[in-house]
């Protein structure tokens, strides 16, 4: 008499958890990569007041980013009958989603628009921090497994890019049809907003409602103090190589993405192009992250992050060289370096996972939260630098509040490519290169390091619960 394979309790978590990706990353696109386009087009700034507020986002999200950490040691104190996670979800969506409502919804001129905006946008960056340090930091609460990780991880950047290119291929055509047809009508920004903060709620609703978290902790970790909270930071060697790595990383793909809508406006000549690029690069993406679980069935996670880097290298180079007579070379290029980019940031998530345990094993407490705390400080330090690149650049080639169909040539040209391609790939670069040299977390590692907890009793073994 055959035998099934025990049922899996907690596989609606690779979808219930997933979901709740949609509305966040469309609000943290609209805020990191479009932003900067709102202020240049629709806030009525000069180029004074537009530059303050250029700098003033600089150095708000490198100061936020630095008390990140913090967030994550207040989530990692958090006890109450629904975990520690869910509360701090509840609260940073509903904040920040009013908050970045506001930020659009700002009508005021000159020097109160700017006080304003400083204001709202601290406590916007303090109340994502909060939902974004405590959804992730879930992943390695919801399975020990690595690849029940990949399985959640995937899926939710599925999701995530589903959000993602909802705002960077449709902002252009509704924000058009929402107002006067242009990008300058700030009544539509502010429209376009709410329907974003709308299905940010429903999505972090499934989450909250529908993830069931495993008991794979055997005791309830004691409350971190700030002794324990340097030490989760400092003395985990592999955490600080995947910050690194994952840091320049974003700052060469955040500051590319960034440029896009510049792009098409001032390179290409045609920015309804733009929308339809990203609707390709979209599709590259969510097909990569589609096959990965598959690739790493075959292929160890360092030949995949070699492979990945590869295809980016070579469509930054494509990209740089593509003639702007036609879509060929441009689209070419862009699925190279979007398809490598998903599993890279999909390998970034799994390595911090990876992370919490190893700090686990050598340090003797489990701080999910405070290390998860560095993928949002990596965000906005990363998001903070590349805004710095994009907002100086476009006033270094003359571009801010240009023309509509103004086109750069010459030396203006030379300089918005070396800004767009040129320095993100050194970054990107870098950035692999210091993995390859200092990550040690191998999937043979990971899993004597698994097995060293189970053993001394600081892992409950759920694999069985899991179909593993």
């Amino acid at each position: 008499m055959s035998t099934r394979p025990a049922r899996n309790p907690y596989a609606r978590n690779r979808w219930t958890f997933g979901i709740g990706t949609i509305g966040r990353d469309m609000q943290y696109t609209l805020i990191s990569m479009f932003l900067i386009i709102f202020l240049s087009n629709a806030a009525g700034l000069s180029d004074r007041e537009f530059g303050i507020i250029t700098g003033i986002i600089v150095v708000l999200r490198v100061l936020d980013a630095i008390i990140d950490p913090a967030v994550g040691m207040v989530i990692d104190n958090t006890r109450t009958r629904w975990g520690k996670h869910k509360p701090w979800i509840l609260f940073g969506a509903v904040a920040s989603g009013l908050l970045t409502l506001a930020i659009f919804a700002n009508s005021l001129h000159g020097a109160a628009y700017i006080a304003l905006f400083t204001v709202i946008f601290i406590f916007w960056s303090m109340t994502y921090s909060l939902n974004d340090v405590a959804y992730w930091s879930y992943v390695p609460a919801l399975s020990k497994s690595q690849k029940e990780r990949e399985a959640i991880g995937s899926r939710g950047r599925i999701v995530s890019l589903v959000g993602t290119f909802f705002v960077v291929a449709g902002y252009i055509p509704i924000i058009g049809a929402l107002g006067d047809g242009t990008l300058h009508d700030h009544r539509a920004w502010v429209i376009y907003t709410v329907i974003i903060l709308i299905i940010l709620w429903a999505g972090q609703s499934v989450t909250l409602f529908g993830v069931k978290e495993p008991p794979d902790l055997k005791v309830e970790s004691t409350r971190t103090t700030l002794r324990d909270f340097g030490r989760a930071l400092f003395h985990n060697d592999q955490l600080l190589c995947v910050a690194v790595s994952m840091i320049l990383f974003m700052i060469g793909y955040t500051t590319t993405t960034s440029f896009g809508t510049v792009y098409f406006q001032h390179v290409y000549g045609d920015t309804t192009m733009f929308s339809i690029f990203a609707i390709v690069l979209g599709v590259s993406q969510i097909v990569s992250l589609i096959v990965f679980p598959f690739v790493t069935r075959k292929l160890k996670r360092r030949q995949v992050y070699l492979g990945a880097t590869v295809l980016v290298v070579v469509g930054y180079v494509v990209f740089f060289l593509a003639p702007t007579s036609t879509m060929l070379w441009i689209g070419l290029a862009g699925i190279l370096i979007f398809v490598g980019q998903a599993a890279i940031q999909l390998l970034m998530l799994l390595f911090l996972a990876d992370t919490v345990d190893y700090g686990h094993w050598k340090l003797g407490r489990r701080n999910d939260s405070v290390t998860f705390s560095l993928q949002p400080l990596i965000y906005k330090a990363g998001g903070a630098i590349a805004t710095g690149i994009v907002g100086f650049t476009m006033l270094i080639v003359h571009l801010n509040d240009a023309p509509d169909k103004l086109i750069l040539s010459g030396s203006n040209l030379i300089v918005f490519k070396l800004a767009m391609f040129g320095l993100p790939l050194v970054c990107i670069l870098i950035g692999f290169l210091v993995y390859h040299a200092k990550f040690t977390i191998t999937e043979e590692r990971y899993a004597q390091i698994h097995a060293d907890l189970v053993a001394r009793g600081q892992l409950i073994d759920t694999s069985a619960d899991q179909g593993e």
